[in-house]
C-alpha cells in the first residue's frame, strides 16, 4: 500500500542520514523533517532563485533545516508566513518591518514572539508567491515524501481555497543531496509536487505534474478536522475558492521556468544512497 511504501521510503533516508552523520539537532532525525549539514548553503542557493528574488510573500515551513531561509526572507524585507506547528493554531505572519532580531524571529518560539496569528480573513488580503516546504525524499519530478502528516499538502491547500496562492506557485525545498532519489515516490491525490530541488551545491528543477486544487474534503482526516481549528472555519464558512489575482484551480498547470543559467551551471546528476 502507499502509506508503508512511502514509511519505507521514509525509514530508508532517516536510517542513512543517521549513519552518515548528515542529520544535524535535533535528533535522531526520525519522524521529522530532518535537519542536514550544510543547510545554510542550500538556503543560500535557494536566493539565486528569479522567483525567489521578486517575491514578497513567501510561505516557509517552521522546521530547523528551513530556519536559514526564514532568517533570509526576513533580512531581505519578505512577508514571512509560518505555518504553527501541526497548524494547531493556524499561521503565523512576520513582518519584518516590527521586527527588532531577524534570527530569534527565525526560530519557532521567536515567530511566536514576533509575529501574529492571522486569521482567514487576513490570508485572503494576502498574495503569497513563493513557498518553501521541508522533505525527507524528493524526486526530479517533484515528488515529495514530508514526515507522514499532511501538514504541508493541507497549508497549500488551504492557501489555494482562500485565493491567497496560486495553483502554481513556484515551491521549493531544501535538502540534503541523499535525499533525492532516482525512483518514482509513491503519490496520493493530495500530494503537492515541488518545482525547484534546492541542495547545499545544486539546484534541481523538477518536471512535475498537476497539483490538486484545493482540499480533498472526502479523504480529509475526521481527526485532522477536528484538531485543526482552520479547516472547520473553512468548511463552515464556504469561501469562494479565488480572489481576483488568482486564476481558475481546475485550470491544468503550468509549468513554472527555471532560469536558463540554472539549467546550465546547476543541473547535477542524482544523488545515490
Amino acid at each position: 500500500m502507499i502509506k508503508e511504501e512511502k514509511d519505507r521510503i521514509r525509514k530508508k533516508i532517516w536510517d542513512e542520514m543517521l549513519r552518515r552523520g548528515i542529520a544535524k539537532p535535533p535528533l535522531p532525525p526520525h519522524n521529522r523533517i530532518p535537519n542536514f549539514t550544510e543547510a545554510e548553503k542550500a538556503s543560500e542557493l535557494l536566493t539565486n532563485l528569479r522567483e525567489w528574488k521578486e517575491s514578497e510573500v513567501v510561505k516557509i515551513n517552521p522546521d530547523s533545516p528551513q530556519k536559514p531561509v526564514r532568517l533570509k526572507a526576513l533580512k531581505s524585507g519578505k512577508i514571512l508566513i509560518m505555518p504553527t506547528p501541526r497548524i494547531k493554531e493556524g499561521f503565523l505572519l512576520l513582518d519584518p518591518r516590527r521586527i527588532s532580531d531577524y534570527g530569534r524571529a527565525s526560530t519557532i518560539r521567536g515567530a511566536f514572539e514576533y509575529g501574529r496569528k492571522v486569521s482567514l480573513d487576513d490570508l485572503e488580503d494576502l498574495r503569497v508567491d513563493f513557498i518553501v516546504e521541508g522533505s525527507v525524499a524528493v524526486n526530479i519530478f517533484g515528488e515529495r515524501l514530508g514526515k507522514g502528516k499532511g501538514y504541508g499538502e493541507l497549508e497549500f491547500a488551504v492557501l489555494l481555497e482562500i485565493g491567497a496562492v496560486d495553483r502554481d506557485v513556484p515551491i521549493a525545498t531544501t535538502v540534503h543531496e541523499i535525499q533525492v532519489l532516482n525512483e518514482r515516490l509513491p503519490q496520493n491525490p493530495y500530494d503537492v509536487p515541488v518545482d525547484y530541488i534546492v541542495t547545499p551545491r545544486k539546484i534541481l528543477r523538477a518536471e512535475r505534474g498537476e497539483r490538486p486544487a484545493g482540499i480533498l474534503w472526502d479523504l480529509l482526516d475526521e481527526k485532522k478536522l477536528k484538531e485543526i481549528g482552520i479547516l472547520q472555519e473553512l468548511k463552515n464558512k464556504k469561501i469562494k475558492p479565488l480572489n481576483p489575482h488568482c486564476r481558475d484551480p481546475q485550470a491544468p498547470a503550468k509549468a513554472v521556468q527555471a532560469p536558463a543559467s540554472l539549467w546550465k551551471f546547476h543541473r547535477p546528476p542524482f544523488a545515490q544512497l
